[in-house]
Protein backbone atom coordinates (compact mmCIF):
# COMPACT_ATOMS: atom_id res chain seq x y z
CA UNK A 1 0.00 0.00 0.00
CA UNK A 2 1.40 3.29 -1.26
CA UNK A 3 3.12 5.46 2.27
CA UNK A 4 0.55 8.19 1.51
CA UNK A 5 -3.06 6.32 1.74
CA UNK A 6 -2.97 6.31 5.32
CA UNK A 7 -2.96 9.57 5.63
CA UNK A 8 -4.64 10.51 2.67
CA UNK A 9 -7.79 8.41 4.73
CA UNK A 10 -6.65 10.07 7.90
CA UNK A 11 -7.82 13.33 5.91
CA UNK A 12 -11.08 12.31 5.23
CA UNK A 13 -11.88 10.14 8.53
CA UNK A 14 -13.06 14.19 9.99
CA UNK A 15 -14.87 15.54 6.80
CA UNK A 16 -17.10 12.20 7.39
CA UNK A 17 -17.33 11.74 10.62
CA UNK A 18 -15.63 8.51 11.04
CA UNK A 19 -13.47 7.73 13.87
CA UNK A 20 -11.35 4.84 12.45
CA UNK A 21 -10.42 2.36 9.77
CA UNK A 22 -8.47 -0.36 8.88
CA UNK A 23 -7.59 -0.96 5.64
CA UNK A 24 -6.10 -4.43 3.35
CA UNK A 25 -4.83 -4.42 0.38
CA UNK A 26 -4.17 -8.34 -1.74
CA UNK A 27 -2.13 -7.79 -4.62
CA UNK A 28 -0.90 -10.25 -6.69
CA UNK A 29 -0.33 -12.11 -3.60
CA UNK A 30 0.42 -9.89 -1.58
CA UNK A 31 -0.69 -8.51 1.73
CA UNK A 32 -0.55 -5.04 2.95
CA UNK A 33 -2.68 -3.47 5.95
CA UNK A 34 -2.53 -0.32 7.74
CA UNK A 35 -4.97 2.03 9.91
CA UNK A 36 -6.11 5.46 10.94
CA UNK A 37 -8.06 6.69 13.72
CA UNK A 38 -9.14 5.60 16.60
CA UNK A 39 -11.49 2.79 18.24
CA UNK A 40 -13.66 4.37 20.49
CA UNK A 41 -13.82 8.13 20.79
CA UNK A 42 -14.37 8.33 24.23
CA UNK A 43 -10.83 6.09 25.31
CA UNK A 44 -9.56 7.46 21.80
CA UNK A 45 -7.64 3.95 21.57
CA UNK A 46 -6.01 3.68 18.04
CA UNK A 47 -7.26 1.44 15.20
CA UNK A 48 -4.64 -0.99 13.92
CA UNK A 49 -4.59 -3.55 11.75
CA UNK A 50 -5.58 -6.77 13.86
CA UNK A 51 -8.39 -4.05 15.27
CA UNK A 52 -12.09 -6.87 15.33
CA UNK A 53 -14.92 -5.30 13.38
CA UNK A 54 -18.18 -6.13 13.11
CA UNK A 55 -18.66 -7.10 8.87
CA UNK A 56 -22.61 -7.21 8.57
CA UNK A 57 -24.57 -8.46 5.71
CA UNK A 58 -20.02 -9.49 4.42
CA UNK A 59 -21.33 -12.44 6.36
CA UNK A 60 -23.73 -13.60 3.70
CA UNK A 61 -20.88 -14.51 1.45
CA UNK A 62 -19.12 -16.87 4.47
CA UNK A 63 -22.41 -18.15 4.88
CA UNK A 64 -23.07 -19.41 1.37
CA UNK A 65 -18.79 -20.20 0.78
CA UNK A 66 -20.42 -22.45 4.09
CA UNK A 67 -23.16 -24.10 1.91
CA UNK A 68 -21.46 -24.71 -0.90
CA UNK A 69 -18.71 -26.97 0.80
CA UNK A 70 -21.88 -28.89 1.67
CA UNK A 71 -23.08 -28.57 -2.01
CA UNK A 72 -19.08 -30.27 -2.88
CA UNK A 73 -20.40 -33.41 0.16
CA UNK A 74 -23.57 -34.23 -1.64
CA UNK A 75 -25.25 -33.15 1.16
CA UNK A 76 -27.39 -30.71 -0.36
CA UNK A 77 -28.48 -29.13 -3.78
CA UNK A 78 -28.49 -25.81 -4.61
CA UNK A 79 -31.89 -26.43 -6.56
CA UNK A 80 -33.56 -29.09 -4.82
CA UNK A 81 -36.39 -27.64 -2.27
CA UNK A 82 -35.36 -26.50 0.82
CA UNK A 83 -37.96 -28.86 2.30
CA UNK A 84 -36.28 -31.74 1.09
CA UNK A 85 -33.51 -31.03 4.07
CA UNK A 86 -36.46 -29.39 6.74
CA UNK A 87 -39.34 -31.21 6.02
CA UNK A 88 -41.94 -29.15 7.83
CA UNK A 89 -40.83 -25.87 5.81
CA UNK A 90 -43.79 -23.93 5.73
CA UNK A 91 -44.84 -20.09 4.50
CA UNK A 92 -48.29 -18.79 3.49
CA UNK A 93 -47.75 -19.28 -0.10
CA UNK A 94 -47.97 -23.04 -0.78
CA UNK A 95 -46.00 -22.64 -4.08
CA UNK A 96 -43.40 -20.98 -1.88
CA UNK A 97 -43.38 -23.74 0.80
CA UNK A 98 -43.35 -26.57 -1.70
CA UNK A 99 -40.63 -24.84 -4.31
CA UNK A 100 -38.22 -22.75 -2.37
CA UNK A 101 -34.86 -23.93 -2.92
CA UNK A 102 -31.11 -22.92 -1.34
CA UNK A 103 -30.58 -20.62 -4.69
CA UNK A 104 -33.67 -18.32 -4.19
CA UNK A 105 -32.29 -17.78 -0.72
CA UNK A 106 -28.90 -16.96 -1.78
CA UNK A 107 -29.32 -14.83 -4.29
CA UNK A 108 -32.27 -13.23 -2.62
CA UNK A 109 -35.34 -14.26 -4.66
CA UNK A 110 -37.11 -15.83 -2.67
CA UNK A 111 -39.90 -13.14 -1.61
CA UNK A 112 -39.99 -14.23 1.91
CA UNK A 113 -41.73 -11.42 4.15
CA UNK A 114 -39.55 -11.18 7.09
CA UNK A 115 -41.64 -12.17 9.46
CA UNK A 116 -40.36 -14.03 12.32
CA UNK A 117 -41.05 -12.36 15.54
CA UNK A 118 -38.39 -12.50 18.74
CA UNK A 119 -36.67 -15.85 18.04
CA UNK A 120 -34.85 -15.44 20.91
CA UNK A 121 -30.49 -15.41 21.69
CA UNK A 122 -30.44 -19.02 22.25
CA UNK A 123 -28.67 -21.85 20.22
CA UNK A 124 -32.04 -23.03 19.36
CA UNK A 125 -32.81 -19.98 17.29
CA UNK A 126 -32.65 -20.75 13.87
CA UNK A 127 -34.66 -23.86 14.31
CA UNK A 128 -37.23 -21.12 16.13
CA UNK A 129 -36.97 -18.67 12.71
CA UNK A 130 -37.92 -21.71 10.62
CA UNK A 131 -41.49 -22.59 12.76
CA UNK A 132 -42.37 -18.75 13.07
CA UNK A 133 -42.33 -18.25 9.66
CA UNK A 134 -45.47 -20.46 9.03
CA UNK A 135 -47.71 -17.90 8.38
CA UNK A 136 -45.01 -15.34 6.27
CA UNK A 137 -46.44 -13.56 3.30
CA UNK A 138 -44.67 -13.25 0.06
CA UNK A 139 -43.50 -9.39 -0.94
CA UNK A 140 -43.81 -10.90 -4.44
CA UNK A 141 -44.13 -14.15 -6.14
CA UNK A 142 -40.82 -16.70 -6.25
CA UNK A 143 -38.36 -16.24 -7.91
CA UNK A 144 -40.26 -13.00 -10.17
CA UNK A 145 -37.53 -10.74 -8.80
CA UNK A 146 -34.41 -10.16 -6.61
CA UNK A 147 -34.79 -8.17 -3.10
CA UNK A 148 -32.40 -8.20 -0.32
CA UNK A 149 -33.15 -10.47 2.72
CA UNK A 150 -31.58 -8.83 5.53
CA UNK A 151 -31.78 -11.90 7.98
CA UNK A 152 -34.95 -14.38 6.73
CA UNK A 153 -33.52 -16.11 3.66
CA UNK A 154 -29.63 -16.60 5.47
CA UNK A 155 -31.10 -17.70 9.16
CA UNK A 156 -32.72 -20.69 6.44
CA UNK A 157 -29.88 -21.80 5.15
CA UNK A 158 -28.22 -21.76 8.32
CA UNK A 159 -30.83 -24.08 9.71
CA UNK A 160 -30.22 -26.82 6.44
CA UNK A 161 -26.58 -26.59 7.64
CA UNK A 162 -27.03 -26.95 11.10
CA UNK A 163 -29.09 -30.01 10.38
CA UNK A 164 -27.02 -31.69 7.95
CA UNK A 165 -23.79 -31.34 10.48
CA UNK A 166 -25.46 -31.93 13.53
CA UNK A 167 -24.36 -28.65 15.29
CA UNK A 168 -25.03 -25.17 15.60
CA UNK A 169 -24.55 -22.67 13.31
CA UNK A 170 -21.43 -20.90 14.63
CA UNK A 171 -19.96 -24.05 15.19
CA UNK A 172 -20.49 -25.23 11.89
CA UNK A 173 -18.76 -21.71 10.62
CA UNK A 174 -15.83 -22.27 12.84
CA UNK A 175 -15.00 -26.04 11.87
CA UNK A 176 -16.03 -25.79 8.29
CA UNK A 177 -13.79 -22.04 7.60
CA UNK A 178 -12.67 -20.31 10.46
CA UNK A 179 -10.04 -23.15 11.81
CA UNK A 180 -9.44 -24.76 8.24
CA UNK A 181 -8.37 -21.54 6.62
CA UNK A 182 -6.39 -20.48 10.08
CA UNK A 183 -8.49 -17.61 11.45
CA UNK A 184 -7.94 -16.76 14.65
CA UNK A 185 -9.68 -13.34 14.60
CA UNK A 186 -13.14 -14.53 13.05
CA UNK A 187 -16.16 -15.12 15.04
CA UNK A 188 -19.23 -15.51 14.27
CA UNK A 189 -20.09 -14.12 17.81
CA UNK A 190 -19.97 -9.70 18.59
CA UNK A 191 -21.68 -9.82 22.15
CA UNK A 192 -18.31 -11.78 22.53
CA UNK A 193 -16.11 -10.03 21.13
CA UNK A 194 -15.66 -7.45 23.79
CA UNK A 195 -14.62 -10.22 26.44
CA UNK A 196 -12.40 -12.24 23.78
CA UNK A 197 -10.34 -10.27 21.96
CA UNK A 198 -10.85 -7.43 25.02
CA UNK A 199 -9.47 -3.33 23.49
CA UNK A 200 -8.91 -5.16 20.08
CA UNK A 201 -12.62 -4.39 19.28
CA UNK A 202 -14.07 -1.58 17.44
CA UNK A 203 -16.96 0.46 19.19
CA UNK A 204 -19.70 1.14 16.50
CA UNK A 205 -20.32 5.02 16.33
CA UNK A 206 -23.38 7.50 15.27
CA UNK A 207 -23.48 10.87 13.60
CA UNK A 208 -26.41 13.59 13.85
CA UNK A 209 -24.05 16.28 12.27
CA UNK A 210 -20.22 16.89 11.37
CA UNK A 211 -20.31 20.12 14.24
CA UNK A 212 -21.57 17.14 17.49
CA UNK A 213 -18.92 14.48 15.77
CA UNK A 214 -19.61 10.81 16.43
CA UNK A 215 -20.65 9.01 19.19
CA UNK A 216 -21.14 5.75 20.95
CA UNK A 217 -24.11 3.59 19.02
CA UNK A 218 -26.56 2.73 21.90
CA UNK A 219 -26.97 -0.90 20.29
CA UNK A 220 -23.65 -2.64 20.65
CA UNK A 221 -24.40 -5.33 18.15
CA UNK A 222 -27.40 -6.93 16.16
CA UNK A 223 -29.47 -9.61 17.63
CA UNK A 224 -28.56 -13.39 16.98
CA UNK A 225 -30.95 -14.15 14.29
CA UNK A 226 -28.95 -11.57 11.90
CA UNK A 227 -25.96 -13.92 12.59
CA UNK A 228 -25.79 -15.85 9.05
CA UNK A 229 -26.54 -13.06 7.26
CA UNK A 230 -24.77 -10.39 9.54
CA UNK A 231 -23.05 -11.53 12.80
CA UNK A 232 -19.30 -11.86 11.48
CA UNK A 233 -16.49 -10.37 13.00
CA UNK A 234 -13.09 -10.25 11.45
CA UNK A 235 -9.91 -8.27 10.54
CA UNK A 236 -8.69 -6.74 7.57
CA UNK A 237 -6.38 -9.81 7.02
CA UNK A 238 -8.98 -12.45 7.92
CA UNK A 239 -11.42 -11.05 4.95
CA UNK A 240 -9.04 -10.85 2.60
CA UNK A 241 -8.50 -14.39 3.37
CA UNK A 242 -11.76 -15.40 1.81
CA UNK A 243 -11.24 -13.07 -0.98
CA UNK A 244 -7.87 -15.39 -1.23
CA UNK A 245 -10.34 -18.39 -1.29
CA UNK A 246 -12.39 -16.65 -4.05
CA UNK A 247 -9.59 -15.63 -6.65
CA UNK A 248 -7.58 -19.07 -6.13
CA UNK A 249 -10.53 -21.40 -7.21
CA UNK A 250 -11.29 -22.47 -3.32
CA UNK A 251 -8.46 -22.76 -1.76
CA UNK A 252 -6.56 -20.93 0.63
CA UNK A 253 -3.88 -18.76 1.33
CA UNK A 254 -2.41 -21.71 3.89
CA UNK A 255 -3.02 -24.72 1.20
CA UNK A 256 -6.02 -25.88 2.40
CA UNK A 257 -9.10 -26.47 -0.48
CA UNK A 258 -12.20 -24.84 1.33
CA UNK A 259 -14.24 -25.36 -1.51
CA UNK A 260 -14.02 -26.96 -5.18
CA UNK A 261 -13.14 -25.07 -8.02
CA UNK A 262 -16.70 -25.64 -9.76
CA UNK A 263 -18.69 -24.60 -6.24
CA UNK A 264 -16.67 -21.30 -6.78
CA UNK A 265 -16.95 -20.63 -9.90
CA UNK A 266 -21.01 -20.85 -9.07
CA UNK A 267 -20.88 -19.00 -6.04
CA UNK A 268 -19.39 -16.75 -8.88
CA UNK A 269 -21.17 -16.62 -11.79
CA UNK A 270 -24.98 -17.84 -11.26
CA UNK A 271 -26.21 -14.84 -11.30
CA UNK A 272 -30.10 -12.85 -11.35
CA UNK A 273 -30.63 -9.34 -12.18
CA UNK A 274 -30.67 -6.61 -9.65
CA UNK A 275 -33.42 -3.98 -10.77
CA UNK A 276 -31.22 -0.30 -9.32
CA UNK A 277 -27.67 -1.66 -11.17
CA UNK A 278 -26.60 1.78 -10.26
CA UNK A 279 -25.87 2.02 -6.64
CA UNK A 280 -23.86 -1.73 -5.93
CA UNK A 281 -23.64 -3.36 -9.27
CA UNK A 282 -26.33 -5.34 -12.12
CA UNK A 283 -26.77 -8.62 -10.89
CA UNK A 284 -26.39 -10.55 -7.69
CA UNK A 285 -24.77 -13.95 -7.69
CA UNK A 286 -24.94 -16.44 -4.82
CA UNK A 287 -23.57 -14.59 -1.63
CA UNK A 288 -21.90 -11.68 -3.82
CA UNK A 289 -22.56 -8.39 -5.72
CA UNK A 290 -21.68 -8.66 -9.39
CA UNK A 291 -20.23 -4.63 -10.76
CA UNK A 292 -19.37 -3.69 -13.90
CA UNK A 293 -16.76 -1.55 -13.82
CA UNK A 294 -16.50 0.06 -17.46
CA UNK A 295 -15.90 -3.76 -19.02
CA UNK A 296 -14.48 -5.68 -15.52
CA UNK A 297 -16.27 -7.81 -13.60
CA UNK A 298 -15.58 -6.69 -10.03
CA UNK A 299 -17.31 -8.71 -7.40
CA UNK A 300 -18.29 -7.21 -3.86
CA UNK A 301 -19.46 -7.96 -0.52
CA UNK A 302 -20.83 -5.47 2.37
CA UNK A 303 -22.00 -4.89 5.45
CA UNK A 304 -23.26 -2.53 7.80
CA UNK A 305 -24.78 -2.87 11.68
CA UNK A 306 -25.64 -0.06 13.77
CA UNK A 307 -22.46 1.65 13.84
CA UNK A 308 -19.94 -0.15 11.93
CA UNK A 309 -19.23 -1.12 7.94
CA UNK A 310 -17.43 -3.26 5.95
CA UNK A 311 -16.52 -3.07 2.09
CA UNK A 312 -14.78 -5.55 0.30
CA UNK A 313 -14.07 -5.36 -3.77
CA UNK A 314 -12.61 -8.46 -5.94
CA UNK A 315 -10.73 -8.06 -8.96
CA UNK A 316 -10.01 -10.85 -10.24
CA UNK A 317 -8.91 -9.48 -13.86
CA UNK A 318 -5.95 -7.00 -11.79
CA UNK A 319 -5.62 -10.16 -9.05
CA UNK A 320 -6.68 -8.19 -6.24
CA UNK A 321 -8.84 -7.52 -3.13
CA UNK A 322 -9.29 -4.68 -1.18
CA UNK A 323 -11.23 -3.92 2.54
CA UNK A 324 -11.80 -0.99 4.47
CA UNK A 325 -13.63 -1.78 7.94
CA UNK A 326 -14.64 1.24 9.82
CA UNK A 327 -16.53 1.88 13.00
CA UNK A 328 -18.67 4.33 11.57
CA UNK A 329 -20.76 4.92 8.26
CA UNK A 330 -21.74 3.65 6.36
CA UNK A 331 -20.79 6.21 3.48
CA UNK A 332 -20.75 5.69 -0.05
CA UNK A 333 -18.68 8.80 -1.02
CA UNK A 334 -16.02 8.23 1.65
CA UNK A 335 -15.57 4.47 0.44
CA UNK A 336 -15.42 5.38 -3.01
CA UNK A 337 -12.44 8.10 -2.59
CA UNK A 338 -10.52 5.72 -0.30
CA UNK A 339 -11.04 3.06 -2.94
CA UNK A 340 -10.59 5.02 -6.34
CA UNK A 341 -7.49 6.24 -4.96
CA UNK A 342 -6.00 3.19 -3.76
CA UNK A 343 -7.21 1.37 -7.20
CA UNK A 344 -5.30 4.04 -9.04
CA UNK A 345 -2.47 3.88 -7.29
CA UNK A 346 -2.64 0.11 -8.69
CA UNK A 347 -3.38 0.81 -12.28
CA UNK A 348 -6.48 -1.09 -11.66
CA UNK A 349 -10.34 -0.17 -12.49
CA UNK A 350 -11.72 1.90 -10.43
CA UNK A 351 -15.43 2.58 -9.24
CA UNK A 352 -17.65 4.23 -11.95
CA UNK A 353 -19.86 7.43 -11.05
CA UNK A 354 -23.41 7.39 -10.43
CA UNK A 355 -25.06 8.27 -14.06
CA UNK A 356 -26.32 11.66 -15.03
CA UNK A 357 -30.00 12.61 -14.67
CA UNK A 358 -31.44 12.47 -18.12
CA UNK A 359 -33.75 16.29 -18.28
CA UNK A 360 -35.23 15.59 -21.47
CA UNK A 361 -37.18 12.58 -20.28
CA UNK A 362 -40.72 13.04 -20.58
CA UNK A 363 -42.40 10.85 -17.99
CA UNK A 364 -46.05 9.91 -16.79
CA UNK A 365 -46.21 10.85 -13.50
CA UNK A 366 -49.81 8.74 -12.61
CA UNK A 367 -47.31 5.98 -13.47
CA UNK A 368 -45.02 6.03 -10.66
CA UNK A 369 -47.29 7.72 -8.10
CA UNK A 370 -48.24 5.73 -4.98
CA UNK A 371 -47.19 3.89 -1.64
CA UNK A 372 -44.57 1.39 -1.68
CA UNK A 373 -43.78 -0.44 1.75
CA UNK A 374 -42.94 -3.36 4.08
CA UNK A 375 -42.92 -3.68 7.57
CA UNK A 376 -41.27 -0.40 9.45
CA UNK A 377 -40.33 0.93 6.16
CA UNK A 378 -42.85 3.79 3.72
CA UNK A 379 -41.68 5.36 0.74
CA UNK A 380 -44.50 7.86 -0.85
CA UNK A 381 -43.89 8.85 -4.70
CA UNK A 382 -46.13 11.55 -5.40
CA UNK A 383 -45.44 14.60 -7.81
CA UNK A 384 -46.00 18.22 -8.79
CA UNK A 385 -45.62 20.01 -11.88
CA UNK A 386 -44.71 16.96 -13.52
CA UNK A 387 -41.93 16.52 -11.09
CA UNK A 388 -41.92 13.54 -9.04
CA UNK A 389 -40.43 12.83 -5.35
CA UNK A 390 -40.34 10.62 -2.81
CA UNK A 391 -41.30 11.05 1.13
CA UNK A 392 -39.28 8.50 2.84
CA UNK A 393 -41.39 7.81 6.16
CA UNK A 394 -38.68 7.12 8.64
CA UNK A 395 -39.01 4.98 12.21
CA UNK A 396 -39.69 7.64 14.88
CA UNK A 397 -37.36 5.97 17.48
CA UNK A 398 -34.41 6.18 14.55
CA UNK A 399 -35.42 9.58 13.63
CA UNK A 400 -35.75 10.67 17.15
CA UNK A 401 -31.98 9.01 17.95
CA UNK A 402 -30.64 10.93 14.92
CA UNK A 403 -32.49 13.82 15.28
CA UNK A 404 -34.09 13.93 11.72
CA UNK A 405 -37.70 14.31 10.79
CA UNK A 406 -39.85 11.56 10.53
CA UNK A 407 -40.45 12.47 7.05
CA UNK A 408 -37.95 13.03 4.50
CA UNK A 409 -38.47 14.13 1.14
CA UNK A 410 -36.17 13.64 -1.96
CA UNK A 411 -36.52 14.69 -5.66
CA UNK A 412 -35.96 12.03 -8.19
CA UNK A 413 -34.58 12.83 -11.36
CA UNK A 414 -35.02 10.26 -14.37
CA UNK A 415 -32.46 8.41 -15.67
CA UNK A 416 -34.52 6.33 -17.80
CA UNK A 417 -38.39 5.06 -18.02
CA UNK A 418 -37.35 2.78 -14.64
CA UNK A 419 -34.31 4.58 -13.04
CA UNK A 420 -33.91 7.71 -10.88
CA UNK A 421 -31.22 9.24 -9.30
CA UNK A 422 -32.53 10.67 -5.70
CA UNK A 423 -29.96 13.91 -4.61
CA UNK A 424 -29.29 13.70 -0.79
CA UNK A 425 -31.06 16.57 1.11
CA UNK A 426 -28.54 15.98 3.92
CA UNK A 427 -24.44 16.57 4.11
CA UNK A 428 -24.61 13.43 5.92
CA UNK A 429 -26.02 11.50 3.35
CA UNK A 430 -25.18 10.08 -0.14
CA UNK A 431 -26.85 10.11 -3.45
CA UNK A 432 -28.92 6.90 -4.20
CA UNK A 433 -30.46 5.80 -7.10
CA UNK A 434 -34.35 3.86 -7.48
CA UNK A 435 -36.13 1.90 -9.43
CA UNK A 436 -39.65 1.99 -9.67
CA UNK A 437 -40.44 -0.95 -12.13
CA UNK A 438 -43.08 -3.68 -13.48
CA UNK A 439 -46.00 -1.59 -15.06
CA UNK A 440 -47.84 -5.32 -15.52
CA UNK A 441 -50.86 -2.99 -14.81
CA UNK A 442 -49.96 0.30 -15.97
CA UNK A 443 -48.64 1.57 -12.84
CA UNK A 444 -45.28 0.58 -11.46
CA UNK A 445 -45.85 -2.35 -9.13
CA UNK A 446 -41.92 -2.17 -7.37
CA UNK A 447 -39.94 0.18 -5.85
CA UNK A 448 -35.88 -0.99 -5.53
CA UNK A 449 -33.39 0.81 -3.77
CA UNK A 450 -30.21 -0.06 -1.58
CA UNK A 451 -30.87 -3.24 -2.89
CA UNK A 452 -33.79 -3.60 -1.02
CA UNK A 453 -37.53 -4.03 -2.70
CA UNK A 454 -41.06 -2.91 -1.79
CA UNK A 455 -44.35 -3.48 -3.42
CA UNK A 456 -47.11 -0.69 -4.07
CA UNK A 457 -49.63 -0.70 -1.56
CA UNK A 458 -51.53 2.10 -2.35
Amino acid sequence: MPQQIPSRIGQLLAEYGIPGAAIGVLHDGEITESAVGVRNVETQEPATPDTIYQCGSMTKTWTALAFLQLVDEGKASLDEPVRSYLPGFAVADPETSARVTPRHLLNHTNGIEELYGDPGEDDDVYERVVTAIADAPQVFPLGHTHGYSLALGYAILARILEVADGKTWDAVMRDRLFDPMGLADTGTRPDLVATQAGTRAATGHLIRSLDEGPFLTPIDYLPRVFGPGGGVTSTVRDVLALAQVLLNAGTAANGRRIASAESVRELMHSRVPVPDPYLFGPEWALGLIVCDWAGQTVYASDGSTIGQSCRLRILPDSDTAIVMLTNGGPRDAFYRRVFNGILTDLGAATIPDLPTPNPALKLEPARYEGVYERPGARFEVSSESGKLSLTNVIDPQRAAMLRKPERMRYDLLPLSDTHFLMPPTDPLEDPQTVALYDFADGTARYLHTNCRVFPRSE
